[in-house]
């Protein structure tokens, strides 16, 4: 009886815990009675539900309809406002890009053309791949930006086993279709697909299923099947330091650009929302900001790799080029057939190169600060233009623009249909529930309730009050979803930059990068997954490899704030276009 009780119950645990959260929180408004107290049971209600994911992130974010109408401190038309921003019309124009480089294949051709030009030396062939992913994860989803990549890599890693053990050098596989080189592989891509189901999407954007085709013609990869008892423990050491290369530079790339991933666009329409006034971040400054970040952590993050995988023997960064063993052959074998199958670059490859290079160039001119931009041919609407407009703009070309001559069949670039299953439209629900969170919080005072209570923390230094805050966003951001994570922390970080007098930049900018440090676990975020599920490493593996890349991470955005960054955002001087609160006079941090 008791066994069946307890069974039961653990098999509601899920509902149990829903209900009893707001019940548990329900002393706050009802004991204190103040318009901020019933914001913070909102927030905190939001907070537990978005970390534990016991209801899907979309519908959580859609709880300030419901309760700050019924507390008063919204109206539902005025909530409803906040539910779709600039940030959306960004969005969209970023998809259709990454819809059409998808569908007209232009992602595996810079990724091979990045690969052959440093060569198939094992570490080399790594930072290869690590740059391709985290150059295409600049502009498309992160997730994405792994499937895209994780193919070529396996099939590369294939053939180099293949050489190792059997000799087969020369048998490729011209479609990239993916031998099962371990008996366990599926089952495990199995478990990481239930695991998350379970626990629910944990990036910025949707998750991709990887889908991998088992080869039942033999002949076509090579007579020899390798195995996973016969590999060498340098061949495993390399397939795992290759995998969790590539998961990671998509996070790492991610953060260079503000359309590269959910934080940065989420930080973005924050800042336009609650301080209106303030119009430093921008494309080309954000870059400025932000690549030599993601250049250091990639560079570190490779010798760390290979340091802890392949071992310290670096003489490869100096030596010259000697005769290539086996598996080089078969590794340079198979990206040169893979590149000439591509052919020449076909007229849709062109235009949507183009157009995405028109989209970087428009963004990086509109407003640069140190030079008028095209934005000011427009003088008479000022502020008007933003990047999102470019983005929508460009975006709603790849709808119009045929994708084929006038003898076949009219055909746009891309459809709605294509369109609509790369969108992420639970993250725009998401952010949305941010941004009604946050003015909530405004309205109700709990904003500057909160700045009055961490008015102490002014007596610290105020990088080590930045590095604190970095560490408890990268902490949880493990467990939590990277979007919901900083949605939660934005409303909290604000207020503590304005009660210790410093630049709102100087904390939000930081710890935003920081919310997409998630590198611990296979379900920290879906790129994790992705290459988890390939079967070449353990949970084990990415904790050793993901606390170093944390540390160097943390340090290197530390690094960009206490230098290039004040300079570039002003951040040693208190701006004029965020709140004094009362005590404060002077303009310094």
């Amino acid at each position: 009886m008791l066994r069946s009780l307890s069974r039961g119950l653990w098999n509601y645990r899920t509902v149990i815990f829903i209900i009893l959260t707001p019940l548990l929180l329900l002393p706050l408004p009802l004991v204190v009675r103040t318009k901020e107290a019933e914001c913070a049971f909102v927030l905190l209600l939001m907070a537990m539900y978005w970390v534990t994911e016991v209801i899907p992130l979309s519908m959580t974010a859609m709880l300030p309809a419901v309760l700050f109408p019924a507390f008063g401190i919204m109206k539902s038309s005025n909530v409803a406002k906040e539910y779709f921003k600039d940030f959306h019309f960004l969005l969209v124009g970023v998809i259709c890009l990454a819809t059409s480089i998808e569908k007209w294949g232009l992602h595996r051709r810079i990724a091979l053309r990045l690969v052959t030009m440093v060569g198939v030396n094992p570490a080399w062939l790594m930072l290869g791949f690590m740059s391709g992913c985290a150059l295409l994860s600049m502009w498309v989803q992160n997730t994405s930006a792994v499937a895209m990549v994780m193919p070529i890599v396996e099939a590369v890693l294939q053939q180099i086993l293949k050489a190792k053990e059997s000799g087969c050098v020369g048998k490729v596989n011209p479609n990239l279709q993916l031998d099962e080189t371990d008996s366990s592989t599926e089952s495990m891509k199995e478990d990481v697909s239930e695991e998350k189901k379970a626990d629910g999407p944990t990036d910025d954007f949707t998750c991709v299923e990887i889908q991998t085709q088992l080869q039942p013609d033999v002949a076509q990869t090579g007579t020899c099947d390798p195995a996973a008892d016969s590999r060498s423990k340098q061949d495993l050491m390399m397939c795992k330091a290759m995998c969790i290369g590539i998961a990671y530079s998509s996070n790492i790339g991610g953060i260079s650009t503000l359309p590269g991933t959910s934080p940065n666009l989420i930080f973005s329409e924050y800042l336009n929302q609650i301080y209106p006034d303030c119009n430093c971040i921008n494309f080309g400054n954000w870059l400025l900001m932000c690549l030599p970040i993601s250049v250091i952590m990639l560079f570190l993050t490779w010798i760390w790799l290979y340091w802890l995988f392949l071992g310290s023997d670096f003489k490869f960064l100096w030596q010259c080029k000697g005769e290539q063993s086996e598996k080089e052959k078969a590794a340079r074998k198979v990206i040169e057939d893979e590149c000439k199958s591509l052919g020449a670059m076909s007229a849709q490859e062109i235009f949507t190169g183009t157009v995405f290079l028109l989209m970087v160039l428009l963004w990086l001119t509109r407003s640069p600060g140190f030079m008028p931009g095209w934005a000011s041919f427009f003088p008479h609407h000022s502020g008007y233009i933003t990047d999102a407009t470019v983005a929508l703009l460009l975006g709603l070309v790849f709808f119009i623009v045929p994708a084929y001559g006038p003898d076949r069949k009219y055909e746009a670039m891309i459809s709605w249909e294509e369109f609509q299953a790369s969108m992420p439209w639970k993250v725009a629900l998401l952010v949305g529930g941010g941004f009604a969170l946050a003015e909530g919080a405004k309205e109700s005072g709990l904003s500057l309730w909160v700045a009055e209570l961490l008015k102490p923390l002014g007596d610290l230094p105020v990088l080590a009050t930045v590095a604190v805050a970095c560490i408890i966003v990268t902490t949880l951001t493990e467990v939590a979803s990277n979007a919901a994570t900083i949605t939660i922390f934005l409303p909290i970080l604000s207020p503590l930059a304005e009660a210790i007098h410093v630049n709102p930049l100087y904390v939000l900018i930081p710890t935003t990068l920081c919310t997409s440090f998630s590198f611990l676990l296979p379900v920290s975020n879906p790129p994790n997954a992705v290459v988890f599920s390939y079967g070449h490493i353990t949970i084990m593996d990415m904790v050793k490899a993901g606390i170093g890349v944390n540390v160097i991470g943390l340090l290197a955005v530390l690094l960009a704030v206490a230098t290039w960054g004040i300079p570039l955002f002003s951040l040693d001087t208190y701006p004029d276009w965020a709140p004094v609160l009362p005590g404060f006079n002077s303009t310094l941090p």
